[in-house]
């Protein structure tokens, strides 16, 4: 395999350019574009025969929507071919370096043609860095049907655009391509002599695609420039090899968006594997929001909450365990501190589970509310002064630990929500020792309200 760029040494034979004249050729990516339909790859859920676009397209008819996926999977490019496919004229505009100005324009050319039986397809590129007011402009005009607009985004549009502007736009989910798919791509675009790399006669060994499929995630303009850069390394009629396919991707970067939906997907898939007592998935999730770049102190605290929340007294070590880990990644950082979160992670999943004192917390908050003034028993105020004494504060408080069993009946709640059980044990873990203790304690109510004097059986956590 030749270390020399491929670019360079066509450069230096051709004599015709300086270093500083010499043109950039167009990417890879751009050269290979689907021109037609058949030559799209992948979103067969929306272009399949009967499928909602292309029974929209068969009848020319392009209403104004939303393409929602991740990068590389042909939004801009299923922008193009609609407009083509209705002899539209097709007009990009960037949400990142066009304003409100920009807008105004367009519909002035778009009306034109309007009024020369012509339409007009706006396509917005990263719709969702439009803010709520500069999204308000295209409204007017999408409903007078001057433009018909499609918007691009990385971003769950129910988050990303207002109601109003939503709610005229169909909102179309464009899914990553899939792998054997990108394959294909690969030995077309070894294969085209016009637009791709045909001239050079190169080919590829089998598990130098599939690595180059699996490694671009979906994404097709990842796939060609890696592609490209791969071929650059070697000299014409040569093969491209794993070896090859591995230097030229250097490093591959997951896809993940700390501040975007697919961070709050994978911490809900987190959350998720670790309440259904998935160790395999509570890993896999754990580490893919860490190699994707997350902060590790997010995921700590997460799991703290998780340990909380549905494992509970279950296993009371469950949260004991989840705090010592975020303390553990504070001491020592990445990547050992990473450890210490794997082995929670572990922990939680495999723990019994219960969410009995998550919902009693939920109820008793429900009822403090609903009752914020019911006053606390005069038995259980505190008396402090000779006046509150007079008053009957503190009058019948009975101290448990006046008797061996360390337990006497008396009421803990106002009379407003005296019947209320906030919390019922679950029947794992730690908390069939807590129901047995709590059943033991109703014995001894029972006992009491019968005005009883046998000797109680004995408490059945002493038994342990």
């Amino acid at each position: 395999m030749s270390g020399r760029p491929r670019a360079g040494r066509e450069a230096a034979r051709d004599g015709g350019d300086t270093l500083f004249s010499s043109r950039v050729p167009e990417p890879l990516a751009n050269r290979l574009r689907p021109r037609t339909l058949d030559e799209y790859l992948g979103q067969a859920h929306l272009l399949a025969p009967g499928r909602p676009l292309r029974e929209s397209l068969t009848r020319g008819i392009v209403d104004s929507m939303v393409f929602w996926g991740p990068p590389g999977v042909g939004k801009t490019t299923l922008a193009r071919l609609l407009a083509n496919s209705i002899d539209a004229a097709f007009v990009s505009f960037s949400a990142v370096s066009d304003g409100v100005a920009r807008v105004r324009e367009v519909v002035t050319e778009a009306e034109g043609r309007r009024a020369a039986g012509r339409g007009t397809i706006l396509f917005v590129d990263e719709i969702h860095r439009f803010n709520r007011a500069q999204q308000d402009a295209f409204l007017p005009h999408v409903e007078a049907g001057t433009v018909v607009l499609i918007g691009a985004t990385t971003e769950n549009p129910s988050f990303a655009l207002n109601g109003a502007l939503l709610s005229r736009m169909r909102v179309l989910v464009l899914e990553p391509i899939p792998t054997a798919a990108l394959e294909a791509l690969v030995d077309r675009a070894l294969a085209d002599v016009t637009r791709g790399l045909g001239a050079r006669q190169l080919r590829i060994a089998d598990d130098a695609r599939a690595l180059l499929a699996t490694a671009a995630d979906g994404d097709a303009r990842r796939l060609l420039g890696v592609l490209e850069a791969a071929a650059a390394l070697i000299d014409d009629g040569a093969t491209i090899d794993v070896a090859g396919a591995e230097a030229a991707l250097q490093h591959r970067v997951a896809r993940y968006d700390k501040s975007g939906e697919e961070h709050y997907n994978l911490i809900s898939a987190l959350h998720k594997a670790l309440r259904g007592s998935d160790p395999q998935g509570a890993l896999y999730w754990l580490a893919r929001m860490i190699a994707g770049g997350e902060d590790p102190r997010y995921v700590a605290r997460r799991m703290v909450r998780m340990a909380a929340e549905d494992v509970g007294l279950a296993d009371p070590q469950a949260l004991t365990i989840a705090l010592t880990a975020a303390e553990t990644y504070e001491r020592l950082g990445s990547p050992e501190g990473e450890l210490a979160l794997a082995e929670a992670a572990v922990y939680l999943a495999t723990a019994p589970k219960s969410s009995r004192v998550y919902e009693a917390w939920s109820a008793a908050l429900e009822a403090a509310r609903a009752t914020p003034a019911a006053p606390v028993p005069k038995h259980l105020r505190n008396a402090p002064t000779r006046l509150m004494k007079e008053l009957g504060y503190g009058d019948g408080y009975q101290y448990a630990h006046a008797v061996p069993e360390a337990y006497l009946p008396q009421e803990y709640l106002p009379d407003e929500v005296r019947t209320r059980t906030f919390y019922e044990p679950g029947p794992f873990g730690f908390e069939k020792d807590i129901a047995r203790r709590l059943a033991w304690w109703a014995s001894l109510r029972a006992r009491a309200d019968e005005g009883a004097t046998a000797t109680p059986e004995p408490d059945p956590g002493e038994s342990r």
